[in-house]
């Protein structure tokens, strides 16, 4: 197929060939198996805790800001434990798996979560503030799916296969439409074309998945947790 063809073309390409991180896997000793419940599992109320009413939303997703990142609000406030891994302004953050890596992404609304979550992902293959904009490489994206996961999981399968085939990475991501009736998304990136020879190498993504994944609302804000193969 087209898709078996362009991984193919990235496997006979080592100038971009990104390294591939050493599985280890951990035992929590029997102790702390009972340990506080993950922060993927706990209910919505809980997931935004002491959220400050009239927040406004950012116009998409963007890793420009060097600020160290705070909690929703006054951005006076530390963040949250279970977001404690994000910082420079990002709204994301990897989690702890047995394999792989789960992306959690946050936003004023499903939109800019969605967004976020992408630029996780692209995050983990290259750090994103290496990335020079090159306009003429600005594309936009559509994906569409059967409920909110499916449309969730197209839609990061659509970045992770125009990074495959085009080595484009976005920093700056902006979901335009997200239509929950037909379930479609679009939206508009800014970025660059990856080389092994000027960004810094992270950990090839091969596959989202579908395993354990969340998508939690509240009505100041939204958080996904997607995690992917590497």
């Amino acid at each position: 197929s087209f898709r078996a063809a362009s991984c193919k073309m990235v496997a006979e390409a080592p100038e971009y060939a990104l390294p591939q991180r050493q599985v280890v896997r951990r035992r929590r000793p029997r102790g702390q198996r009972a340990a506080a419940e993950s922060p993927r599992k706990r209910p919505l109320d809980e997931a935004f805790p002491g959220e400050a009413e009239g927040r406004g939303g950012e116009e998409g997703a963007a890793f420009e800001t060097e600020a160290p990142a705070t909690a929703a609000g006054t951005g006076a406030e530390a963040l949250p434990e279970y977001r404690s891994q994000a910082i420079k302004g990002q709204k994301f953050e990897y989690l702890d798996h047995t394999a792989d890596v789960q992306c959690h992404a946050w936003g004023a609304d499903l939109p800019e979560a969605f967004a976020n979550v992408g630029l996780a992902m692209y995050n983990y293959m290259t750090p994103i503030k290496g990335i020079t904009v090159d306009e003429s490489l600005s594309r936009s994206f559509e994906a569409e799916g059967h409920d909110l996961q499916s449309l969730l999981f197209n839609f990061m399968d659509e970045l992770l296969f125009v990074f495959h085939t085009e080595f484009f990475v976005a920093r700056r991501l902006r979901v335009t439409k997200l239509d929950r009736e037909s379930w479609t998304i679009e939206a508009k990136a800014e970025g660059g074309k990856f080389s092994r020879d000027l960004h810094e190498c992270g950990t090839e993504v091969k596959a989202i998945t579908y395993s354990a994944m969340q998508i939690l609302e509240s009505p100041t804000e939204a958080e996904v947790f997607v995690i992917v193969d590497i």
